[in-house]
């Protein structure tokens, strides 16, 4: 990727996006561009938090270890997406893990370019502040699906997120393993597995890292069912 792709993925991030251009151009000025292997680690828990990151090809997964030694996959970021603002705002040590679960491309912008541009601009703080609140949203959201749909429901959710029609069938590409997937919707690999098979009542086959919808519409009015009607179509 050429290093104008890159800035412009990087525009679109949360981080960025928002900001005005001769910022936006300081901080990317300030980014060094990195690369990762799939399994790679980016940062454990508890490291200082030095740097934010932006996505420009691949997927990285943030995760905690808990004290039993299992993971439980906080989220999951691809391509123009931002992450590790608030622990860098604060220099915080990094509450979760981070690891790139494919091949990646990433841009690091340092800490500290972030932290002096605030005090230079305080105008632009609450832009800032604005990404990291979306962040938040964003686990809300997570949370509010593991609490209020089933897992079928959450996993033809996160199929509608992979494609953009509104109507009639589509194929979209899974874009990680499905251990990962069953851990980024809080179900058991084996949970994910069985979902899969009930989903093909609604129209959905799964062939290899490709998942086949036959009426996205159809999958879009089951995620939206009340949860209490569609424990009859899924677990």
């Amino acid at each position: 990727m050429k290093k104008h792709e890159q800035r412009e993925v990087a525009r679109t991030s949360l981080l960025l996006r928002s900001l005005p251009d001769d910022i936006s151009d300081g901080m990317l000025d300030a980014a060094h561009r990195m690369e990762a292997g799939r399994g790679d680690t980016l940062f454990l828990q508890g490291e200082p938090a030095s740097a934010i990151h932006i996505v420009l090809e691949g997927w990285v997964k943030l995760y905690r270890i808990s004290p039993n030694g299992s993971e439980a996959v906080v989220s999951v970021f691809t391509r123009g997406e931002s992450f590790g603002e608030a622990a860098a705002l604060r220099a915080l040590p990094y509450p979760v893990s981070a690891e790139a679960v494919t091949d990646c491309q990433l841009l690091r912008i340092p800490a500290g370019a972030l932290v002096s541009v605030m005090k230079e601009r305080p105008e632009i703080c609450l832009s800032i502040l604005g990404s990291t609140f979306q962040h938040l949203h964003s686990l809300v959201n997570q949370l509010e699906q593991i609490k209020g749909q089933t897992g079928a429901q959450r996993v033809a959710e996160f199929l509608l997120e992979l494609s953009d029609r509104k109507a009639g069938g589509c194929t979209v590409t899974l874009p990680y393993d499905k251990m990962l997937i069953a851990g980024r919707l809080g179900m058991k690999p084996e949970s994910l597995s069985r979902t899969f098979s009930k989903l093909r009542a609604l129209g959905v086959r799964i062939a290899g890292n490709c998942a086949v919808i036959e009426d996205v519409a159809r999958l879009r009015d089951y995620t939206e069912e009340d949860p209490a009607a569609a424990w009859n179509k899924g677990p």
